[in-house]
């Protein structure tokens, strides 16, 4: 594998999350570039320890940082996969990779990843929310991510296949943090919002991938400020079964379905009045 792909971690104060990353890439046998925007905790020590190859700077947005990646990491392999440092490869999907990879056509060039989330020990298997699409994989030459300030997808120049198995996203820091990293993403969604450049346009990209951001522009965002919150909450949490997630669903989808959307109106509500 250490010839035919390579792997880059984004990171930034993820010293909780990037051993357990590490160490299920570490069975991969790739070489691993962690691009790191100047940690103040053991992050930049954890990567170095481990082996990988570590750079250290300053984006503005994802997808900023991943472009310069793409374009200035030594990466001498012809695929590259994006991990970020709160997910973790299965051992399905590691085969996966060991097998699929040398068997690629030539004219696909990308990948499809299906992602798994946990949330305070229990996969959210309901409401709507797997598997959640990700373009995680790609020929380097091949792909390119798309300027925006949230919800960056790849642009791929080919076709585009699926892997079977799942890319576990498991934060292990605490609630605090995670609505903290959350109340960031809403100013960068109220941008989006404003400047109204949601619609997607790069046919490459597949449904999957499309569909949430086109129901999001074109019906979510159609429904009355305040009140659209309270419909995707019912949506998630009683029409699409998030109940079932038990307790850790209830947290998780009235934090991401209801508290972060109504967070996005409140600020959007912010602007316009401050702007009047």
């Amino acid at each position: 594998m250490k010839n035919i792909l390579s792997v880059y971690i984004p990171t930034l104060n993820e010293e909780v999350n990037l051993p357990r990353c590490l160490d299920k890439l570490s069975k991969l046998g790739v070489t691993i570039f962690v691009v790191d925007s100047n940690s103040t905790d053991r992050t930049v020590e954890i990567a170095r320890a481990a082996g990988c190859q570590v750079f250290t700077g300053n984006w503005r947005t994802f997808s900023d940082k991943l472009n310069w990646a793409i374009d200035e990491l030594p990466i001498s392999t012809p695929w590259m996969m994006r991990v970020d440092a709160d997910e973790w490869l299965t051992d399905e999907l590691i085969d996966e990779l060991r097998t699929k990879l040398v068997l690629t056509p030539a004219d696909v060039s990308a990948y499809i990843v299906k992602e798994r989330v946990y949330f305070l020990n229990r996969w959210i298997r309901y409401g709507g929310y797997y598997p959640a699409w990700k373009i995680n994989l790609y020929r380097i030459h091949k792909a390119r991510c798309e300027a925006r300030e949230l919800d960056e997808q790849m642009v791929i120049d080919g076709k585009i296949a699926y892997l079977e198995y799942d890319l576990v996203d498991e934060n292990l820091n605490s609630l605090a943090s995670w609505t903290s990293k959350h109340n960031g993403y809403s100013d960068k969604e109220v941008v989006e919002v404003c400047r109204a450049k949601q619609t997607e346009s790069h046919v490459s990209l597949p449904k999957e991938i499309t569909g949430r951001r086109w129901l999001r522009v074109n019906i979510f965002y159609k429904i009355p400020c305040f009140i659209r919150p309270f419909f995707y909450w019912f949506y998630r949490y009683v029409f699409k079964l998030g109940f079932l997630d038990g307790v850790p669903g209830l947290i998780f989808h009235t934090l991401h379905a209801f508290w972060y959307r109504f967070l996005v109106d409140a600020k959007l509500y912010e602007k316009e009045i401050r702007g009047k």
